[in-house]
């Protein structure tokens, strides 16, 4: 645990998710709420469909959905959601043509429901 998911745009081709993806995983590691890093699973998906609002401008975002075991307060779930944003805006140069939104979400998984088994070494 957690799971960490992020969808970007299609039209954000300097965003290297894999790199992205490592950065991300190194500031849930760095905020000491997790006992060990192999806990931590992430995953990427380029989204070649999207819509950003009505407007006819060119934009794009990228969104970071953090899933992890209920019991954290408020203020510890904020602290992980403005860590990982801070990554997002570190990532890349953002292209000064497009609208890029950033966002990060938190979720709750019900602790006494998830299961969990590692297989192999």
């Amino acid at each position: 645990m957690p799971h960490l998911h992020m969808e970007y745009t299609a039209n954000l081709p300097q965003l290297d998710a894999d790199k992205a993806l490592l950065r991300l995983n190194h500031a849930l590691v760095a905020s000491g709420q997790f006992s060990d890093e192999f806990d931590i699973k992430s995953r990427a998906v380029k989204v070649e469909a999207f819509r950003v609002g009505t407007g006819l401008g060119e934009r794009a975002f990228v969104h970071v959905k953090l899933a992890l075991l209920s019991g954290r307060s408020p203020e510890i779930k904020k602290q992980l959601s403005d860590s990982l944003l801070v990554v997002l805006q570190d990532l890349a140069p953002w292209p000064a043509e497009l609208q890029v939104q950033l966002c990060v979400e938190l979720l709750d998984i019900d602790r006494a429901s998830y299961t969990k088994a590692a297989i192999g070494l």
